[in-house]
């Protein structure tokens, strides 16, 4: 076969793809559409010819999980990488090159990756900037082991605790996730995709608010509140960052799974919003049609409906999108169209990012991107960025130097596996190894349990080696994260009592193992500490009640029945290698927390979902207010975090006093650091559009910037929000700038709101095509 058109500089990748299109048989078109894990073309650890034969002797669209999926260092992963790679391109017919694919959530998700905190942790970092520097790190240590596409960021907006999968997502509030996305999009993608690695918005869409908080359970939400809430992250995406990939979500909404949501997938993703990428499935997402949602009568079925439906990738492994669609095509039940629709598309995105000039890798360069002294500062700013302190009573915290005798202790006081997210590697290589017929996933003898624990610091570890000399640091574990033992609570009472102080650490575990409590199916009943581990922190403080609580979570934790009598409580939610070493510079005073939340905390499971953007009808039990048993408030609010600094803000201004459709106002302020240390203040802008057709939330993110302010000095902090950004849908579900009033408040969270101003929306009613401005400056 004649390839010299690909090296053609004079023919676009358009004409390209169609040139090779009509060169294909309707086998190799089909596999195009599919994926096999990387141990299938494995044996003893090695890359198997004769395994490539059997799979991808037609050719494949990708390859799942090199790294991921293996425990081989990033030089044998790339090793691999280009073994399969030379196989494709000069032992098939069309030498198509695989894109091959790896998690990142939170880091490379391969032996050797450096691991940030856990995305819920990141997004309480309100800073953007640190969010773009993190994509960049994964996105050098993919390319250096030969990967392409990350499965990664999720950009669910998730408003209940219960749900296991809170700790891989930005939060609550869709202005917060798209910001926190779009950074993330930025930095793996980059300024030119053949440097860069394809992101992968998922779960699309309404995947983190189902039934009971339940995964994979369905959804249902209303479109308005599904366009302007948790389609908004995925629309900025596509428009403000360029996404060049998509992955549909396990669960239904409104009785249409989404793996079969033709309305969503095409008309409003690629028809309304222009997205010219490719849809991917979830990990068996199409085989659930039929065997989870039951809407197909068979795989074959499935993936017949998810092709038309406009999934164009079937992911982990060939399971839908088998050699039976050429049947369907030449029987008639499929039209051929469905299939060079996909393919073109993929097609498009492997000409994109040059595999077809260049598939390889050089080895001799991939040690260079692992084990990276600034990669791993990089991990540990954005750690200590995401520690949010919650209670300061009477400035415990920094520790005072009059503290001799530490005592560390709980079930994440020393265990390195617990300071980690679900989808970091030493967690998620468990779900392999443990592989079950559930997950439908079958991992070869070869690949064996490796853990990779040595680069993750623990608390006990990092408060021992940065505490002064003079002072002793002792240990004990007191009890598990889960069970009903307490025989280790002699041990910690003894300890405690003999200490001058406690930095007793508690929380979760995450993955996706029975064991975990925290993590993609690890849904909860109760927000509670899990375990045993409220007792313990009761019987701790019935003798020493010197005790910096420490929350090792995924997700917000209730912790109302403790709350009240602990002077300190630091949230480091799973805060990765580097975590802590930045929880324990906080405690010890080494650095300033400046984390905010970017989730609300309840007092108790009773009262979610629960968000700060609730409508005026909502947030309270009408017309008495509160519960029978509990404040409807929350224990702690979105957009909350405490800081060794006091700030004051001042001289608030609003110009102009109105504002017409393609406008803008002015939002300027004074902010001062009126205390002896250096900080960070994070200034939230929030709107309310008071009168309108539609019933709108009694607050809106829609602005927010992180600014350093030295001790004693002010700083001028200023916002332009535009005309867009008060648009809403109407009861026709239209974009439209309606007149009327609208309320804008700045402050310092979402409940201690500094100043508030009314402006006047003024003109005439406005239909709005399209969005310019989704963000403001």
């Amino acid at each position: 076969m004649d390839k010299s058109f690909i090296h053609n500089k004079d023919l676009s990748i358009e004409e390209k793809v169609e040139i090779l299109l009509s060169q294909m048989t309707l086998e190799e078109k089909v596999m195009q559409l599919t994926s096999v894990w990387s141990f299938e073309v494995m044996e003893n650890k090695e890359f198997s010819h004769q395994k490539a034969n059997e799979r991808l002797k037609y050719g494949i669209g990708q390859i799942t999980r090199l790294a991921g999926a293996t425990n081989a260092s990033p030089e044998v992963v790339a090793k691999l990488a280009n073994q399969i790679q030379d196989f494709l391109v000069n032992n098939t017919r069309l030498g198509i090159p695989a894109i091959i694919h790896e998690e990142a959530c939170s880091g490379f998700m391969g032996k050797g990756g450096d691991v940030f905190p856990q995305a819920i942790g990141v997004s309480c970092s309100w800073n953007p900037d640190a969010v773009y520097k993190m994509g960049n790190v994964i996105k050098s240590q993919m390319k250096a082991v030969g990967a392409h596409q990350a499965l990664a960021p999720l950009l669910d907006v998730t408003r209940d605790a219960r749900w296991g999968r809170v700790e891989e997502t930005f939060g609550e509030d869709p202005y917060l996730v798209a910001s926190m996305g779009i950074a993330y999009i930025k930095g793996l993608q980059g300024d030119n995709i053949k440097d860069g690695i394809v992101a992968t918005g998922k779960h699309f869409v309404g995947y983190g608010m189902t039934e009971g908080g339940m995964n994979w359970a369905p959804s249902h939400i209303p479109e308005r509140e599904l366009r302007e809430v948790y389609l908004f992250p995925f629309e900025a995406g596509v428009k403000e960052a360029g996404l060049l990939s998509i992955m549909a979500a396990y669960h239904e909404n409104d009785s249409i799974p989404l793996h079969a949501h033709e309305y969503l997938l095409n008309k409003v993703l690629r028809d309304e919003w222009g997205f010219d990428g490719i849809v991917v499935s979830d990990y068996f997402g199409i085989r659930m049609l039929c065997e989870y949602h039951k809407i197909a009568k068979d795989r074959d079925e499935a993936g017949k409906i998810a092709l038309e439906s406009g999934v164009d990738i079937e992911l982990p492994t060939i399971e839908s999108y088998t050699l039976k669609l050429v049947d369907l095509v030449k029987y008639g039940t499929l039209k051929e169209e469905y299939l060079d629709r996909a393919i073109r598309r993929i097609l498009r995105l492997k000409f994109m990012l040059g595999l077809f000039e260049n598939p390889f890798i050089n080895t001799d360069e991939t040690k260079k991107y692992f084990d990276v002294p600034e990669f791993k500062q990089i991990v540990y700013d954005v750690a200590k960025e995401s520690i949010v302190l919650l209670k300061n009573q009477n400035n415990f915290l920094p520790l005072k130097n009059n503290y001799k005798k530490i005592a560390v202790i709980g079930p994440n006081a020393n265990e390195p596996r617990n300071m980690i997210g679900d989808y970091s590697y030493p967690c998620h290589i468990e779900t392999l190894l443990h592989a079950n017929t559930t997950l439908g996933t079958v991992v070869p003898d070869a690949i064996e349990v490796e853990q990779v624990m040595d680069t993750i610091q623990t608390m006990y570890k990092a408060i021992s080696e940065k505490v002064q000399p003079d002072v002793e640091v002792k240990y004990a574990k007191g009890c598990d994260v889960l069970g009903e033992s307490k025989e280790g609570f002699e041990e910690a009472i003894n300890l405690a009592k003999e200490s001058d102080v406690v930095i007793l650490c508690v929380g979760d575990k995450a993955g996706l193992m029975p064991d975990c409590t925290s993590g993609e199916s690890r849904d909860r009943a109760f927000l509670n500490l899990p375990g045993v581990q409220e007792d313990l922190v009761k019987e701790i403080y019935n003798v020493n009640k010197n005790i910096v609580l420490v929350l090792i979570n995924g997700r917000p934790i209730s912790i109302d029945s403790v709350e009240k009598f602990i002077p300190a409580i630091v949230e480091g939610w799973l805060p990765g290698e580097k975590g802590a070493d930045a929880i324990a510079d906080i405690i010890l005073g080494n650095v300033n927390p400046s984390g905010k939340l970017s989730i609300t905390f309840p007092r108790t499971v009773g009262q979610v979902p629960m968000f700060y953007s609730v409508k005026p009808s909502g947030g309270r039990s009408n017309w008495h207010g509160d519960y029978v048993e509990v404040s409807v408030k929350p224990l702690y609010p979105f957009g909350y975090g405490l800081s060794y600094s006091t700030f004051e803000y001042s001289d608030f201004e609003i110009t102009p006093k109105y504002l017409r459709p393609n406008q803008s106002i002015k939002i300027k302020l004074k902010v001062t650091n009126t205390s002896d240390i250096d900080g960070y203040e994070t200034v939230q802008v929030y709107i309310q559009n008071v009168r309108s057709i539609i019933a709108k939330p009694v607050k809106q993110l829609k602005g927010f910037k992180k600014v350093f302010i030295k001790a004693h000095q002010t700083v001028d902090v200023e916002f332009e929000l535009f005309a867009d950004q008060f648009v809403f849908l109407d009861e026709n579900m239209k974009k439209v700038f309606h007149p009327g009033i609208a309320k804008i408040m700045v402050g310092s969270s979402s409940q201690d709101i500094h100043f508030e101003e009314e402006i006047n929306l003024v003109g005439e009613k406005t239909y709005v095509d399209d969005i310019k401005h989704m963000f403001s400056k």
